[in-house]
């Protein structure tokens, strides 16, 4: 009790002027109590032990009012000590009012303080209340429980001898020496008795069957489906906005962007809804985890944001975003951990339990950091709802690196891949690896008004250099040199105070630009330059939809995981011909010239020829709002990857050959009388069949004729019929796990057949073998879905 008489006055006051060291000691005793107490709580609940925290609650024995006696004083502990610092505050805030007199703005600079300390304080309270109330439940539970046992239980709580369940046994051992690693046990009723046991693996977990004396109404009644409510396409995208938060960098460049975009996706949305007439959609749930963006996994993009930093990441998840909202379906967002845990329904725990509830989403769109996080705290539940998840990734997840086994006996395992996943779950920004399925992101659409505004001013000497960042420029004189004989070069380099010394001083540099900025010097520049450096960026693409021609460099080698540093530890072996492979293959002259840097004839002849050149402005359809729209429609109505039925075994034979030759004897088709594939998507009849040459990719095989190679048909081919219709001399025929089956042997004249669905790959080629690849049709400027898709 502290006294205050008026020769006391001044001394306190003196006092608390250095009350904040003091405030921190009182801070410290309280959590030294707290820590005190509960490890004594540990202490009378169970045996720590080595390494846990003093904090650690365990409940492996069961309690009984002493241990609830020991959470209640702790819960007035805590009580008392927010008391104490409440009053030491006030009388702080007091003294503090008194001489604000003399110095106006000291009291209201240290206020703030003394309160925050005590909301501090008070929070912890209140979670060590929670976790008070928790553990208090937990103990009734376990009472309650071993009195059931108590009344004649006990035999029936033997682990049973089902050839149903034969894990059952194991389990329960397991659980035995290893119930206490996870508080999650105890959260869903375990208590290190045999009966616990058994009830957590028969209800929570499905290791073992239903206890006959449980009930089982309460344990078998699966929760009522909503219902269905038909998705309707929305305009206004004021509420995703809101949904989107904000307090990262990176949050707020999205939502600038998909604020400036609005007007092109209610456009789109309403094209797009003219185009599928009366089709019904089922709206989904989705999730959607924003995984880099969490704290936990380091979150290295949003500080870089204003500092040059890569934004095609946020630039595809803004867009992402967009899509699904304006298709009408229900969206959850979250950039946190502990956003998705409370989505998830996760215990409290290590993360080795199931959720709390059945997940309520239909899809849930992540990255690989995402995963990662999902993974570690989904427990059992992860591996039953991971066919809902979509895993957003940039360069793409080839199958070999994907199935777990086979990329670690085979050497394709890396930092990332090996989830077991279907790869068509992998969604990457530019289709390139049609193994997996392309998402994409939008760039901004002109009207032919804006078109020809742009070509009447353009200027026909003026450059702009693709790349925000000083190290991209280093090294590259000899090429600026060159150009600056042609053009007047400009950059948009970030730098804070000076002029970064690796860009010339010849160059007009602008500094970072906002994305309208930027749009408005693409709008008046001849060329765009790569210099090798960031790869499938959107740059390029925003370039010459505002009638620039994008001018990168060849490479030879071939850029890979095998020679260069950025792809290495990448699930893929994809090697990389150019700064962008979309924009040479998929677009190409007039818009994209790919020259050899390392000539400089070449490259100088080019920028002549560049300048020459009379382009319009050209935007690919797949890359507009309503082709993204028609993209992610397409997949939510026909992917599903959860009950999708399994392929046949390796060599079965239907019934009928679905099988064709075609006239010319080079491939095989779809019979025109053969009955369709139920459920298959794409539809079956747009499959067309190939026998690769020697050392040739399907990827490469199925371009060669026009075509896109179709991972899902490979089922229909993995048969002895197919290799005989083709007139393929097969002396014997054999089942393995290589991602390169089915496939022709030579020499041997052997013919192998796929044994694990998951390998089934576009990617890949030997000179050893003859691939058998599955190709279809596609539709204009919409390579990712095939004529008849929609």
């Amino acid at each position: 009790m502290i006294t205050v008489n008026p020769d006391g006055k001044i001394m306190v006051r003196r006092c608390l002027v250095t009350l904040r060291p003091f405030r921190l000691f009182v801070l410290g005793i309280g959590l030294f109590s707290l820590c005190f107490l509960m490890t004594s709580l540990g202490g009378q609940l169970s045996a720590r032990r080595p390494g846990d925290s003093p904090f650690t609650i365990r409940t492996e024995v069961m309690g009984g009012p002493e241990s609830r006696g020991i959470l209640r004083k702790m819960s007035d502990l805590l009580e008392l000590m927010a008391k104490r610092m409440d009053t030491l505050a006030r009388l702080e805030n007091s003294s503090e009012l008194h001489r604000a007199a003399g110095n106006g703005h000291f009291a209201v600079d240290r206020s703030p303080a003394g309160a925050g300390l005590m909301e501090r304080i008070q929070a912890i309270a209140q979670n060590v209340s929670d976790i008070a109330v928790k553990v208090d439940q937990i103990l009734r539970h376990s009472l309650l429980l071993h009195s059931k046992v108590s009344e004649g239980r006990r035999d029936q709580c033997e682990a049973p001898s089902d050839p149903k369940f034969p894990d059952c046994s194991g389990k329960v051992e397991w659980m035995r020496a290893r119930w206490t690693s996870d508080p999650c046990y105890a959260f869903f009723g375990v208590d290190g008795t045999e009966c616990s046991f058994l009830i957590y693996l028969s209800e929570v977990e499905w290791f073992c069957p239903p206890l006959p004396w449980r009930n089982q109404t309460a344990t078998q009644r699966a929760p009522k489906p909503l219902p269905k409510v038909q998705a309707v396409f929305r305009s206004n995208l004021s509420h995703l906005l809101e949904l989107m938060g904000s307090g990262k960098e990176s949050l707020i460049f999205m939502k600038k962007r998909t604020k400036r975009l609005t007007a092109q996706w209610a456009l789109a949305a309403q094209r797009l809804a003219q185009k599928l007439g009366g089709v019904q959609r089922d709206q989904k749930q989705i999730l959607v985890h924003i995984g880099f963006l969490t704290e936990e996994s380091g979150d290295v993009f949003s500080p870089r944001v204003l500092k040059g930093g890569p934004l095609g990441e946020m630039v595809q998840w803004a867009d992402i975003l967009a899509a699904l909202y304006v298709l009408g379906h229900g969206l959850r967002i979250t950039v946190s951990l502990k956003e998705l845990q409370s989505n998830l329904g996760v215990p409290p725990g290590r993360g080795s339990c199931p959720l709390t509830v059945p997940l309520p989403f239909d899809l849930v769109y992540t990255d690989y950091h995402g995963l990662q996080q999902m993974k570690q705290h989904m427990g059992l539940s992860f591996k039953k709802y991971r066919c809902r998840i979509r895993v957003i990734d940039t360069f793409g997840t080839e199958p070999a690196y994907n199935h777990e086994e086979y990329a670690t006996l085979h050497g394709y395992r890396t930092n990332w891949g090996y989830w077991n996943l279907n790869p068509k779950q992998f969604m990457t920004m530019f289709p390139h690896t049609p193994d997996n399925s392309f998402m994409g992101f939008v760039s901004e659409e002109l009207n032919e008004t804006e078109k020809q505004l742009i070509k009447g001013g353009k200027a026909s000497n003026m450059a702009v250099v693709y790349g925000k960042e000083a190290s991209i420029w280093k090294g590259k004189e000899k090429f600026l040199s060159i150009l600056n004989k042609y053009m007047e070069i400009h950059g948009t380099v970030y730098y804070e105070s000076q002029r970064p010394p690796e860009v010339p001083a010849f160059v007009k540099n602008h500094g970072l630009l906002p994305q309208p900025e930027f749009q408005q010097l693409l709008r008046k520049a001849k060329l765009f330059i790569g210099f090798g450096f960031p790869y499938e960026g959107p740059a390029p693409l925003e370039a010459i939809a505002n009638g620039c021609v994008f001018l990168q460099s060849r490479f030879s080698p071939p850029h890979s995981s095998l020679n260069h540093e950025f792809f290495r530890g990448k699930p893929t072996s994809r090697e990389v011909f150019s700064q962008h492979p979309y924009a040479e293959n998929f677009i190409g002259k007039p818009h994209v010239w790919t020259v050899d840097y390392n000539n400089s004839e070449e490259f100088e002849a080019a920028i002549k020829a560049i300048m020459r050149t009379q382009v319009d402005p050209y935007l690919p359809y797949e890359y507009t709002c309503e082709g993204m729209l028609e993209r992610i429609h397409a997949y939510i109505q026909h992917q599903d990857f959860c009950a999708a039925p399994g392929p046949a075994p390796p060599g079965a034979r239907a019934p009928q050959s679905p099988f064709i030759l075609a006239p010319n004897a080079t491939h095989l088709e779809w019979a025109r009388n053969a009955s369709l594939a139920a459920g298959a998507w794409p539809p079956a009849h747009s499959l067309r069949a190939w026998l690769a040459a020697a050392g040739r990719a399907c990827t490469d095989a199925c371009l060669d004729h026009g075509l896109i190679c179709e991972p899902s048909f490979f089922p229909f081919l993995n048969s002895q019929d197919a290799f005989r219709k083709l007139q393929v001399p097969c002396d014997s025929t054999e089942s393995g796990m290589n991602h390169l089956y089915p496939a022709f042997g030579q020499p041997g004249q052997e013919c192998f057949l796929q044994k694990e669905p998951l390998l089934f790959s576009c990617a890949g080629s030997s000179t050893k073998y003859r691939r058998l690849c599955p190709c279809r049709d596609f539709r204009k400027g919409q390579v990712a879905l095939c004529r008849a898709c929609l």
